[in-house]
């Protein structure tokens, strides 16, 4: 399974929340996650569904639309 997608998407997700200077632990409490699943999303282990990522772009004080132009961004 090729998950360079995933893991252009955790990339992401692991820049803005280190913009906000939060832990894992941090990020994942506010977004009613675990943080070992975080964990995963950063590291591009799972395919995350649409409820989780909206969960986590609130979380990053993103739009989802913001966290997927940065996503498409990282590709180019």
């Amino acid at each position: 399974m090729d998950n360079k997608l995933s893991k252009s998407f955790g990339t992401v997700v692991r820049g803005r929340r280190m913009e906000l200077k939060l832990s894992q632990e941090e990020l994942a409490y506010q977004a009613g996650l675990h943080r070992t699943y975080i964990g995963m999303i950063e590291r591009g282990e799972k395919n995350i569904s649409l409820e989780n990522i909206s969960k986590i772009s609130s979380a990053l004080k993103f739009s989802i639309s913001e966290l997927f132009i940065n996503l498409e961004n990282s590709e180019k």
